[in-house]
């Protein structure tokens, strides 16, 4: 990799993977710097995130998703795929036109944890970015390829859940 590209993954069955990126993307856009967000797995715009983003100049946001995965072995998986593949390579055309200064890959261990991607597609487009880009990559069971390709890691463990206790999801919160 690239020493003048720096990559963080946020990874762990714990609440705060997306929300992490997300204040990135935040403190990035408030230093004027471009950000691209492309979503794997996501496809809910009304979600308040995604909201607030659009509201920000220089964020582009893309949702590469179809929502919720299917069973593995269920024949709908090939349609996640599909659009797990087409957003990766909007990544790849963001990355390599130098269109954002940080690039979140939202969601992407998942996509290749599930087989939507292959994890060598992923660090490729990771390998073709200019100097000075920063990638932040989430997602539950981020492969140990992409955390050795980080050069900061964090996992987010759950002490706690308040939706396992009966809480009902809440805007703002978890959406």
């Amino acid at each position: 990799m690239n020493p003048d590209v720096r990559i963080l993954v946020f990874t762990g069955d714990g609440k705060g993977k997306t929300t992490a990126a997300l204040g990135m993307a935040l403190r990035a856009a408030g230093h004027g710097l471009p950000v691209a967000v492309v979503q794997f797995v996501k496809s809910d715009r009304s979600v308040g995130e995604i909201q607030a983003l659009a509201r920000l100049p220089g964020v582009t946001v893309v949702q590469a998703g179809r929502g919720f995965l299917p069973k593995p072995g269920d024949p709908a998986i090939a349609a996640h795929q599909v659009a797990a593949r087409e957003g990766l390579a909007e990544a790849e055309r963001i990355v390599e036109a130098g269109e954002a200064r940080l690039v979140i890959l939202d969601e992407v261990c998942v996509a290749v944890a599930k087989g939507l991607l292959a994890e060598a597609d992923v660090l490729a487009v990771l390998r073709r970015a200019r100097a000075g880009t920063c990638f932040v990559l989430t997602g539950r069971g981020a492969t140990a390829s992409l955390l050795a390709a980080a050069d900061t890691a964090t996992e987010m463990r759950e002490v706690k859940h308040g939706l396992k206790s009966g809480i009902v999801a809440q805007a703002g919160v978890e959406w």
